[in-house]
């Protein structure tokens, strides 16, 4: 079966299959796309945010931090990023190469197009014109080791073929708050993208990475952002020497 390959960065379609990790396999990043870097994460509660602008464009940029392909099941809002289904983790995403890195900037429209990710007010979020608000404020990937098939086994000689058939078969067991954020189905953009195969090493992700984000009002009343203290200055009555008058 295929699975949709983005030319050089985004890919989709998948089969099911996993493992468990122990290391971060991807790195999820958003970038500010007019800026071109990633905005800053605030972490709180072992949980990772960003703060938005409404109107701000941006993109996600995933990272294979691995020397293996891997697949990305891509959710923004509850919503799949390439189908826009109500995310699930055995749905299509995008495949990643060896130590690759791509940037997926809107939803899929089709093989050469998406529509771009924004900031927006909640009402007119994607995921709510949609009727499907549940999940707004929230960007979560799902990541999938790739099925490598095993080498090809040796054909036993006479005397361990005998052996075996006596043996049996071995079994593997074992403050007041801001409107909410959510991101906004934007202007269609070029986007080329193409299949590839892909198996899942098994059903259920190898790692599942969130960020949410919200706008910075709302991020400092919920606590999440610090608010800066600055030592407040007063007037002295003498506070030194008399300078120069600028000419």
């Amino acid at each position: 079966m295929t699975i949709p390959r983005l030319t050089a960065t985004l890919l989709l379609w998948a089969l099911l299959g996993c493992h468990s990790a122990t290391a971060s396999l991807v790195e999820l990043e958003v970038i500010d796309r007019e800026r071109a870097t990633p905005i800053q994460t605030h972490t709180h509660r072992g949980v990772r945010y960003v703060a938005g602008t409404p109107g701000q464009r941006y993109a996600l940029r995933l990272t294979n931090q691995s020397g293996n392909r891997v697949l990305v099941v891509l959710s923004v809002d509850g919503l799949n990023a390439v189908s826009g289904e109500t995310a699930a983790v055995t749905q299509t995403g995008y495949v990643l190469e060896p130590w690759a890195s791509a940037e997926i900037a809107g939803w899929r429209k089709n093989m050469a197009e998406t529509a771009a990710f924004y900031f927006s007010a909640m009402p007119e979020s994607y995921a709510a014109r949609t009727g499907r608000p549940d999940n707004v404020g929230v960007i979560g990937a799902a990541v999938f080791r790739e099925r490598v098939a095993p080498p090809p086994l040796a054909m036993p000689s006479a005397a361990a073929r005998s052996a075996e058939s006596a043996a049996p078969a071995a079994s593997d067991m074992g403050a007041q708050k801001a409107e909410r954020l959510g991101t906004g189905h934007g202007e269609r953009e070029y986007a080329p993208s193409s299949y590839t195969e892909f198996v899942r090493a098994r059903s259920t992700p190898d790692e599942i990475v969130q960020i949410r984000y919200d706008s910075y009002a709302n991020l400092l009343a919920a606590g999440v952002i610090r608010r800066a203290y600055v030592t407040p200055t007063t007037p002295q009555a003498f506070p030194g020497f008399v300078a120069d008058p600028p000419r």
